[in-house]
Order: C-alpha cells, then structure tokens, then sequence
C-alpha cells in the first residue's frame, strides 16, 4: 500500500475510517484488524470441545466455556490432535496454546494453535474439590435445607436424556409402583455443552408448574467427563434456589457429581430414584390389610375386656339389690329420727322444769307477792316510795299501793308515824 495513495481522498483504498464519511472498505478493516492480531502475543485458552471437525490435515474445534456461554474457534494439526492422550473428543475439556489471528475471507477470529492437552482426571478432581468447598461453606449443601418428598405426588416433573433408559427406569418404575403417578418429562441433552443450559432450563420451566411436586434429574452412567456438567456451579445454584423438592438420579452407586450433594434427596440410581418418590401401592395395601387386622383384634380384645367388667360389676350387691341400701337407709333414717324425738323431748322437759322452779322463785321474790301477804307501798305523787316517815309531812298527799289497786290519801296533823306497820288486806 502506498502512503501517497493514502493521501488521495478518490481513492478508496486511502480511507481511513475515521468518519463515516470516510468509511474504509471491508476487506482494508479486516486486513488492519488481522495485523493487529498477529501482532498479539501466544495464549493458553481452556474449554470444553463442543465441535470437532478433521479437514485437509486441520483439526478444527469449537471450544465452549459453559459458565460464560462464550465459544472460539481452533485450528490445530491433525497430527498434533491424534497425539494427545486421552483421545480427544466432542465433550472432552482441553488446553491449548496458540497465535490468534484473522481470517480474512471469512473474518473470524480463530485460535492458531500448535499444542493442544487434555485436561486430567486429577485436575479436574481438584477444581470439583475446591468448588464443592466454596459452595459447601455458603450452606448449599447443609442438611437443614433439605426439603422432605411428598408422600404421594401428583404429578411428578423428570428431566433427562431424549428416549433414554434412565427415563423408561424411573416411568416404569414408579407407574408399576404408583399407578395414579403421571410425569411431566423434559427431554434434554445430559452430556456435552449443550447439557448445563438445557437442564437448567428445563429445571426452571418445572419448577414454575404449581401441579408438579417433585423433580427428578436423572441420567445413566458414563465416564467421568460425561458427568462433569452435573458438577456445574450454573446447574448446582439453579437446583438450590428451586421451590420444589429435587431428585438427585446420576450414574450409578460410586458416581457423586455435585448434584447429588445440593438436591433434597439422593438416589443412587434412576431405578432407585422411583422407588424413593412413590410408595408401592402393594406394599401400602398389604400394610393397610396388617393395620386393619391389628384394629380389628384390639377392639375385639377391648369388647372382651369391657364384657368381663361389665359382668362383675352386674355381680356386686348394689346392682343385685339396688333397693337394699335404700332399705338401710330408710331404717337409719327412722332409728335417728326416733332418737332425735326423745333428746328433744328429755331436753324440753328439763327446761320445762328449770322454767318452772324460775317463775316459782320469781314469783316469791316479786313485790306483788309481798302485797298479796298485806304490805302497802307508799309513794309521793311523783312516784317516791316513802321509806321514811320524814318524807311525808302533814298535809303531804301519797298514794298507797296494795295487792288490788291503789289507795289516794293525804298525811293528817295529827297521824302518828308508823313504822313496820303491816297494813291488812
């Protein structure tokens, strides 16, 4: 390119882009933006292989970071790919190293690499190990949270993999189990890239239906990778801020992705997970039957029980006699009233005669007793009783009181004082 054609505004080449008006051709933006790309330096770059496609002695893979939802292109040799131990696959998590650059004809950023390895079953060991750290001491996994499974759903949500046997486990299973039990299935990819997104999807989507009671995450077993995406912290977070109770159903016995750690309840297996959401209607009927059985012989030994005092308390005296206490009563009732007559009688003749010696002596020391013997009272007309003769001068008018009535009478000059004299009746 020459700087004086730069200068020279008819040429398009000399574009600098700066304005729209001065707007630089495709190809010129593309071939400058390449240069700026060659120019940077080699990376290390990891993700998981999405696509994996062999041409003219080119491997070229699509790396996907599954968290970030980013992908990029590598170009690699075949030869270099074919070296890598263990072989690498769609699904397989890698590093690799290499120069940037641009693709002009396609303008597409694509990775230049020269060194591709996988990565191990120890490192990832270790990354899930810390992760499972760093979520366990934010109480993702704590027992407390844990949410019981209802005892019949009624509708049961089940993700897994597109017509797989995990699914025909746990939908025969259970509907063996639990006729009434009904399903609602999201069929989604279990392995790969594609795996996180789509569970979680699904995941949302079941947990938003207020009929469905429990969820079921299930999928066969498989090589360690296979798993990995059921280690997701995307996919473990999304399970723990469900509404309704999840069913960890991944890989076999000895397969422990993180899933099975924040779900409500682990299975062991997709056989095992429908056995654990449904109860064996066998089972339920045949314990009802041992229910009803055990009732049945309780109220007949209680019947049995209540007979038999029934029939000793009909023996007892009072029922076979209930009018002999009425009887004994009765004749207690007669006998104190009797007694009770004759204290009252004994009591009312003693006070008759304490009553009787009373008025007797009453009367003998009345004064009416005294006027019935002869004596008089003597009284002023103010009612003083004359004791001495001094008290009634001459001419002083008194009254003299005798057994029957009064006597008016007035003290004469020539009377003589009487003293103790009896005046007769």
């Amino acid at each position: 390119m020459n700087p004086s054609d730069e200068s020279t505004p008819s040429t398009p080449a000399a574009h600098t882009g700066a304005t729209a008006d001065a707007a630089m051709p495709v190809r010129v933006a593309v071939s400058r933006l390449a240069d700026i790309v060659k120019a940077l330096p080699a990376i290390w770059v990891e993700g998981q292989v999405s696509k994996l496609r062999l041409r003219q002695g080119l491997a070229f893979l699509t790396l996907h970071d599954v968290e970030a939802e980013a992908v990029l292109n590598v170009a690699v040799p075949s030869s270099n790919l074919q070296a890598v131990s263990p072989p690498v696959t769609e699904g397989s998590r890698v590093v690799v190293r290499g120069r940037p650059e641009v693709w002009v004809r396609r303008g597409e950023l694509v990775l230049r690499a020269v060194d591709v390895r996988a990565v191990g079953v120890g490192e990832l060991l270790a990354r899930l190990e810390a992760l499972k750290r760093t979520l366990a001491s934010e109480g993702l996994f704590a027992a407390e949270r844990k949410r019981p499974l209802p005892f019949a759903p009624r509708r049961v949500g089940l993700i897994c993999g597109r017509a797989s046997a995990a699914e025909a486990d746990v939908v025969e299973n259970a509907r063996r189990r639990w006729p009434a039990v009904s399903f609602e299935i999201r069929e989604v990819a279990v392995q790969g890239v594609q795996a996180v997104p789509q569970v979680t999807k699904a995941l949302a989507a079941l947990d938003a239906m207020a009929d469905v009671d429990v969820i079921i995450i299930a999928r066969g077993g498989g090589a360690f990778e296979d798993l990995l995406p059921f280690s997701d912290e995307a996919l473990i977070r999304a399970v723990a801020a469900t509404e309704t109770p999840v069913v960890s159903a991944i890989g076999h016995e000895e397969d422990a992705p993180l899933l099975d750690l924040v779900a409500d309840v682990r299975a062991s297996t997709p056989t095992d997970a429908a056995r654990r959401i449904v109860p064996d209607v066998a089972a339920e009927r045949t314990a009802l039957n041992e229910h009803q059985r055990r009732m049945r012989r309780a109220l007949g030994d209680r019947i049995e029980r209540e007979r038999t005092r029934l029939a000793l308390v009909r023996q007892r005296p009072v029922l076979a006699d209930p009018l002999a206490p009425l009887r004994l009563q009765r004749d207690t009732l007669v006998r104190l009233r009797g007694q009770s007559r004759a204290v009252l009688r004994e009591h009312v003749h003693r006070q008759h005669t304490l009553l009787s010696g009373l008025s007797a002596s009453l009367r003998a020391l009345s004064p009416a007793a005294t006027l019935d013997r002869g004596f008089a009272i003597v009284r002023l007309l103010d009612g003083t009783v004359v004791r001495d003769s001094q008290q009634a001068p001459e001419g002083a008018h008194i009254t003299i009181n005798v057994a029957v009535g009064t006597i008016a009478a007035t003290i004469a000059p020539s009377a003589q004082p009487a003293h103790d004299l009896e005046v007769p009746k």
